[in-house]
């Protein structure tokens, strides 16, 4: 009997059988979450179409609420499964149990599936080939993506999509906002120009009538035109990497390169001193519930040693570090300060970057999150 899995010799695109749930074996035993089947049937009791056991599986799925992901098949391979099960309407309970053994049977036969087309491939491999070389495999291909555009656009970061609906006509661009999560919507259109972001906007009210063919058309023309764009070296800002070398280096140094870069370039220094974090920064950028965190993963020699080396600017972090700790605790750090006496200025430095240092890696983490400077 022929595979259960395709409707017919020209529509090979149903789900992969490795993605679907687990139903039990084809002993009859149980059969899919508790439903209990009659003893094995040794053929099949009505001769069906392939197509219409694709339907009868997909049926079975529906009343189990399995969704199955078939946005991403041709249409004519949805119009078709929906034109079986609507025109299957009953069958015996022994044609139903013989197709699930087949479709078992084929089930547990699978070794290993592989996604179909150069997208689902690129995404298999992500992180293991090099951004350079899915570029030239889509652009050698000719963009000819096999999935759901969207899925791949909402992954993009904002300032990669923004360059496009800087672009695009403000209709394209309602649609592109429509299609992604609001968060990120709202993003990008604080991202656009007063009075162009208010046309978008007006623009998103007019997308009801937008068909689906028409969407899926901007989807594709937006994700060719992201992989058009040449890869990046570097995934960071160019202000946000000068910032990150300025925040371990001592405060001679930096002081001397914003100088030199307020001469050169005044907004690109005023963007560099924006993602600069220092131990002066502390009481403004740390929510104070962060502050056990912190101490926690400072050695607690530098700890004493960046609290009792603060200075000017530094002394409001330091009293907001004690300030925001047990007071039996605090007490305890005061006395070792009172211990350790006056200390070198580099000795100072060096473990306030220490501090900052396991501030940043906090903040990678993910466990500790920054202020902006108007969050409270």
């Amino acid at each position: 009997m022929d595979g259960l899995p395709q409707i017919s010799d020209d529509m090979d695109d149903l789900p992969a059988l490795s993605d679907l749930p687990d139903m039990g074996g084809g002993s009859g035993d149980g059969g899919i979450d508790g439903m209990e089947f009659p003893s094995t049937v040794s053929r099949m009791p009505t001769p069906m179409s392939r197509k219409a056991k694709a339907a009868v599986i997909v049926r079975i799925l529906a009343s189990e609420n399995v969704k199955l992901s078939l946005a991403h098949f041709p249409e004519k391979t949805q119009v078709e499964l929906a034109r079986q099960m609507t025109d299957l309407r009953h069958i015996d309970r022994d044609t139903m149990v013989a197709v699930v053994e087949e479709f078992l049977q084929e089930l547990e036969a699978i070794g290993v599936s592989f996604p179909g087309g150069l997208e689902g491939a690129l995404n298999l491999l992500d992180g293991t080939i090099s951004p350079d070389t899915a570029a030239k495999l889509r652009k050698q291909a000719g963009f000819s993506l096999t999935g759901d555009p969207w899925e791949r656009i909402a992954e993009i970061d904002a300032e990669r999509l923004l360059p496009i609906l800087e672009t695009e006509s403000v209709e394209v661009c309602a649609v592109i906002l429509s299609k992604l999560k609001v968060a990120k919507a709202a993003a990008l259109l604080s991202m656009i120009p007063g009075d162009r972001a208010r046309r978008v906007a007006y623009a998103i009210s007019k997308t009801a009538s937008v068909s689906p063919g028409v969407v899926q058309r901007i989807g594709i023309s937006v994700a060719g035109q992201l992989d058009s764009q040449p890869p990046k070296a570097f995934s960071d800002a160019p202000t946000e990497r000068v910032g990150a070398i300025l925040n371990f280096s001592n405060a001679s140094t930096r002081d001397g390169v914003l100088e030199g870069l307020d001469e050169r370039d005044k907004e690109f220094a005023e963007e560099v001193r924006k993602n600069i974090f220092t131990f002066a920064n502390i009481a403004t950028r740390v929510d104070a519930r962060d502050v056990s965190k912190i101490t926690r993963a400072v050695e607690q020699e530098m700890l004493i040693k960046a609290l009792a080396g603060a200075k000017g600017d530094a002394e409001t972090s330091r009293d907001f570090i004690l300030g925001n700790m047990s007071k039996r605790m605090a007490d305890g750090l005061r006395e070792e300060m009172d211990a350790l006496g006056a200390i070198k200025d580099t000795e100072a430095e060096e473990a306030m970057t220490a501090v900052v240092g396991a501030i940043r890696e906090l903040e990678a983490e993910g466990d500790l999150f920054l202020l902006t400077g108007g969050d409270e």
